[in-house]
């Protein structure tokens, strides 16, 4: 079918097309990320890609005077009901700010609790406490903004827990 042939040829030739224009980005990204020595690269579990949304997202960390200040940017923080004498037990997230940055914290901390044994350990602290798996790893990623604030305001890179 020559139609069909056309279109197959057509469609390969837009996939490498698309793969180059992602391999040139993704060296910018490198090298935009080496040159700014951040130390969040070494965290193990974070990439480039992830570390280069995380710091994107974030800007300067002198706009911001605690991690918890990041966590409400991001929307990691928990939302709070009160109604007279009521008061909620039960908080969500309020998923508020930065979509971009509570997407991206949330897949580098997955990765970091397979890599880290510090988070394995925590992310399988709050699991065994009956947390879903979903409220853990929000627990795990806001101590990993807290991680990464410290690294960055210091510039010390991150140090295993022996």
């Amino acid at each position: 079918m020559p139609a069909k042939s056309l279109e197959l040829k057509h469609t390969i030739k837009l996939i490498q097309e698309l793969s180059s224009e992602i391999n040139e980005i993704e060296s910018s990204i490198k090298s935009i990320m080496d040159g700014i020595h951040s130390p969040i690269l070494s965290i193990p579990g974070i990439n480039y890609r992830m570390g280069s949304m995380i710091i994107a997202e974030i800007g300067d960390f002198n706009r911001f005077s605690s991690p918890d200040k990041i966590l409400a940017y991001a929307g990691l923080s928990p939302s709070t009901y009160q109604s007279g004498q009521l008061d909620s037990s039960y908080s969500h997230m309020e998923k508020r700010g930065s979509c971009y940055l509570r997407y991206a914290l949330f897949n580098a901390t997955k990765f970091v609790c397979m890599w880290d044994n510090t988070f394995a350990a925590y992310l399988a602290k709050k699991r065994s406490e009956g947390k879903h798996y979903n409220v853990a790893i929000s627990h795990a990623a806001k101590k990993l903004v807290r991680v990464i604030y410290h690294m960055e305001k210091t510039g010390q890179p991150y140090k295993r827990a022996a």
